[in-house]
């Protein structure tokens, strides 16, 4: 069972033990609960149906930050497709224009120091 569902019924719980509560004791007796429990059942309900109402959104929000994920994954995964695509034809082409005996330069320092080498 959710939270979200655990809220819901135990406001509804809450809420029908004071009714209840109320009406057998207006009935028996004419009064009503003391205040303390009257006051601690709204409390308990209203906690609970907030409770519900924030658990409700970030099960959205859960549901809206899984789809944009899902659809930047979908993205990403075609614009790596595309330039892993232009990259390979770039490389095979450096390649083939060098011919077989190319030279790897490794990648070092910029600026003075590396002309100083």
């Amino acid at each position: 069972m959710t939270l979200k569902w655990l809220a819901v019924v135990v406001a509804v719980v809450s809420l029908t033990s004071w009714v209840t509560g109320n009406v057998v004791i207006g009935v028996l007796d004419g009064g009503q609960l003391p205040l303390v429990v009257n006051l601690l059942a709204l409390t308990t309900a209203g906690t609970a149906v907030i409770l519900a109402v924030v658990a409700e959104l970030h099960d959205r929000l859960n549901d809206r930050v899984s789809a944009l994920t899902e659809f930047l994954v979908a993205r990403l995964n075609e614009i790596e497709a595309h330039t892993g695509d232009r990259n390979t034809g770039f490389v095979e082409g450096y390649l083939l224009s060098h011919g077989q005996d190319a030279a790897v330069v490794p990648f070092g320092r910029r600026g003075r120091g590396a002309a100083e080498r």
